[in-house]
Formats: structure tokens, sequence, C-alpha cells
């Protein structure tokens, strides 16, 4: 699989967030770090067609992500920073199984593949119970469980340890590297990615560094120190 960006603009009114960055991104698990601001969500809700870009174009396995969405999005799973916002349905296995939703499978195989996957996330003993009420780990685990569930073959997270303590920041991380997908996660956590096949830091509207985690990430922390 491979995302690319073809000179693409993105821009909020009148501030330009990334201006005519092309590259591509083939490795299989890829990091992107950076300031509070500088772009990094906008460039991976590129690759699903959450945002489309001002110029230019964005390509999945060469599925365009504007002209093809419902092919790119059914392709890429996005994980956002809070489960809250993901999670839609009263109970646990609700909200899994509306993941399922345009399989058309029958009744027995979702409550099937529903249970495989609670048991896998270990959320079997909370099967019926109200979503929202789940720890704050255990809400980021259903919301993960309800992304992968659906078969994405790219699969993006947007800083989703943030809001976690630290055993939990350790499963997802546990979570990630089991993963036979793409995956692009964006964080704060640079621990996070430090055996990734590759990180870019992302700034100046577009990207600062490209490069293997320990380079990219010195030059994160040189970057940091310089402006403070």
């Amino acid at each position: 699989m491979t995302v690319s960006l073809n000179q693409v603009t993105v821009s909020y009114g009148s501030r330009i967030v990334i201006d005519d960055l092309s590259i591509d991104l083939p490795e299989q698990r890829i990091g992107l770090i950076g300031g509070n601001g500088c772009g990094k969500s906008t460039l991976v809700r590129l690759c699903n067609g959450l945002i489309r870009p001002d110029h230019g174009h964005v390509t999945v396995n060469g599925h365009d992500s504007v002209r093809e969405a419902k092919v790119v999005r059914r392709m890429v799973g996005f994980v956002f920073q809070d489960p809250d916002l993901q999670i839609i349905m009263p109970t646990v296995a609700e909200d899994l199984a509306f993941s399922l939703r345009d399989n058309h499978w029958s009744k027995s195989k979702v409550t099937a593949e529903v249970d495989r996957w609670l048991e896998a996330y270990q959320l079997s003993g909370h099967r019926d119970h109200p979503a929202h009420l789940l720890s704050g780990g255990q809400k980021q685990m259903l919301a993960i469980a309800a992304v992968l569930i659906t078969a994405p073959e790219i699969v993006v997270f947007d800083e989703p340890t943030t809001l976690l303590d630290l055993a939990n920041r350790h499963r997802v991380k546990s979570v990630v590297n089991s993963l036979n997908q793409q995956v692009l996660v964006v964080t704060h956590d640079l621990d996070f990615v430090t055996d990734f096949d590759r990180v870019l830091v992302i700034g100046n509207q577009g990207i600062a560094f490209d490069g293997r985690p320990a380079e990219a990430i010195s030059f994160y922390r040189r970057q940091a120190s310089a402006i403070n």
C-alpha cells in the first residue's frame, strides 16, 4: 500500500498549513511528530478523505481520495484521539456490530464476529455494558476494535495515547506493533515511534525532516529546544 500526495496544498482561511507537498508513504509503520498546530492531523486526514486538498491530489494505492472517496475510506481506517468521538451505539457489542452494518451479514455471523473481537480486546465481560461508561483505556480499545473489525488496509492513529495512563499507552503500542496493515501514527509520545520504519517531522507548511526514527526525533528535539 502507498499513500501519495502530489503538490498538495491545504489552508484554513488565510493560513496555509500544507503548501505544495509531494511525498510517497509506502513503509509499513510511519510516525508523524511535530508541534501543536503544525499540520500533522491535517496530513493524515488527507489520507482518507476527511480533508480535501485545496490544490493537488491524494491517492491511496492509486485511488483518488476525492473522486473515489468511498473506496478510500473503506481502505483507510481512522482512530481518533478521543474515543468518545467514535463510540456511537449504546452498548459495547452494539458499537462493534455497527461497524459491520455495510457487510449485509446474517445476525448470527455478526454476533460471532463481534464476540471474537470482544475476546481479542479483553472486552467480553463488558459486552452489554454502556459503552460510554467504560474506562478510558477500555474506550480506546473499543474504538480501535471498531476500526479494525472492518479490515482496513491502512490504519491511521491520531494521537491515540494522549488521554491514557502508562499501562494503556503500552497496550495501544502493543496493538499497533501486532498489526499487519500499514500504520500511520500521529503522536507527541516520541517513545511510541522509536522502532518505526520512518518518522516525519511536520513543520514549515510541510515536512521539516524525513528519516529514520532516531534522526527524526533528534532533529525535532533540537528544533523544539531552539524555539524555547
